[in-house]
């Protein structure tokens, strides 16, 4: 009976995409979920169009040994969401998932520099930096601040 089912094995091909009808290509996808760095600020590109930009940081490892790494993107969102986008106050925690891609240029020596270009697709606020309040006295008075 092994020998019946030999043929139909190798006839199978090996990269069968039975998931989709569209043809295979080659893409390069980043999630990061970090703490926002600024408050993103839109910029004007080429034929008046814009885009929404921001950094974010992730941090690894624990104690003194900790690290940041920074992630510039750029967000092509319209209407209500880039609304949205700019007014995320700097420290709130996002999920983005962005296309990911390297450029390269040269700097103003001449020396060839690459960088990691990500243009966000999704983006989610997870929470936003808690607001500091003062705590009021027994009168129920928040003290002001001491003038200079």
């Amino acid at each position: 009976m092994s020998s019946l089912l030999r043929p139909t094995f190798t006839r199978t091909p090996a990269l069968a995409r039975a998931f989709s009808s569209t043809r295979a290509s080659q893409v390069a996808k980043m999630t990061v979920v970090g703490r926002l760095a600024a408050a993103p600020e839109e910029v004007t590109v080429s034929n008046d169009r814009t885009l929404v930009r921001y950094a974010i940081g992730t941090s690894y490892g624990r104690g003194d040994k900790q690290k940041t790494s920074w992630f510039r993107v750029a967000s092509f969102v319209e209407g209500p969401q880039k609304e949205f986008l700019l007014g995320v106050p700097k420290g709130s925690l996002l999920y983005v998932e962005a296309d990911a891609r390297m450029e390269t240029y040269e700097d103003k020596e001449g020396r060839p520099q690459s960088n990691l270009s990500l243009i966000a697709r999704n983006f989610d606020v997870l929470s936003r930096p808690k607001v500091e309040t003062y705590e009021s006295n027994d009168e129920g008075v928040v003290p002001e601040e001491p003038t200079r």
